[in-house]
């Protein structure tokens, strides 16, 4: 049943809970002819960006170091956060080790154990929505131009 419409500071709390908890997101991306591709993705959240690593060959990790946009979405369909970002890729040697090493503990994976080559892409929101029904769909924005709403 529904309690009606969660206020914005109780969705951003939710949103932010669900970034610190979460472990994987679903990461949307296009190629250069339009073909899409829809994966989950591990990630880590420090607090402004998601950390994210994939196959450096796969179509995703080729897709987000040529578009350097995405969008991602979090949750069930009945409770969802969409975010859509600006996506850095980390050339050379990745992030930091720390970052790495949170990244590894938080998700349980590490891409440097892997014999394949992976690349590390950090995405910093620049719109964030989240909606749970109908009636939560006029002030589903949350932050926008990369700034939370108040």
């Amino acid at each position: 049943m529904n309690a009606g419409p969660r206020s914005r500071a109780v969705r951003r709390r939710d949103t932010e809970h669900r970034l610190t908890h979460d472990v994987d997101v679903w990461v949307a991306s296009a190629s250069a002819d339009g073909t899409p591709y829809l994966v989950p993705l591990s990630f880590y959240w420090d607090g402004e960006t998601l950390l994210m690593a994939t196959l450096a060959a796969s179509p995703t990790g080729r897709n987000l170091a040529a578009c350097r946009t995405t969008r991602l979405a979090l949750g069930p369909t009945r409770d969802v956060t969409v975010i859509d970002g600006d996506v850095e890729v980390l050339e050379s040697d990745g992030p930091p080790r720390q970052q790495v090493e949170r990244f590894a503990a938080r998700t349980g994976f590490d891409p440097r154990a892997q014999t394949t080559p992976y690349s590390w892409f950090r995405v910093t929101p620049r719109r964030v929505q989240a909606w749970r029904e109908a009636d939560e769909l006029a002030g589903r924005d949350l932050m926008r131009d990369g700034r939370w709403l108040g």
